[in-house]
């Protein structure tokens, strides 16, 4: 069975500074502009829910077809704002533990 994620980290103001698409499925023509859509859809939900829990994991917050969306809330001092993430060790360590998780 093929599987396929997308990993995005998001900044403040909405803005991605992360992304990548691992897995096995054959990736699809329009991805890019999906997840763009499904990403702003489910932050929407997000910025609600992360003013009534404390939990840092929040489960399936949306759903669009086949895909679910699940988000941690994690805040890092160390990041300056504005900045995309290009480190390319973290890309790899992002795309060794999905291929190993998925």
């Amino acid at each position: 069975m093929a599987n396929t994620a997308c990993f995005m980290i998001v900044a403040r103001n909405d803005i991605p500074i992360y992304e990548a698409e691992v897995g096995s499925a054959a990736k699809r023509e329009d991805a890019a502009q999906l997840h763009q859509f499904i990403l702003h859809a489910a932050l929407d939900v997000v910025q609600d829910l992360a003013w009534t829990t404390s939990a840092m994991f929040l489960k399936s917050v949306d759903r669009f077809n086949d895909l679910v969306v699940s988000v941690y809330i994690l805040l890092n001092p160390l990041y300056l704002p504005g900045s995309r993430i290009t480190s390319t060790h973290f890309d790899t360590k992002v795309r060794a533990l999905a291929r190993k998780y998925l």
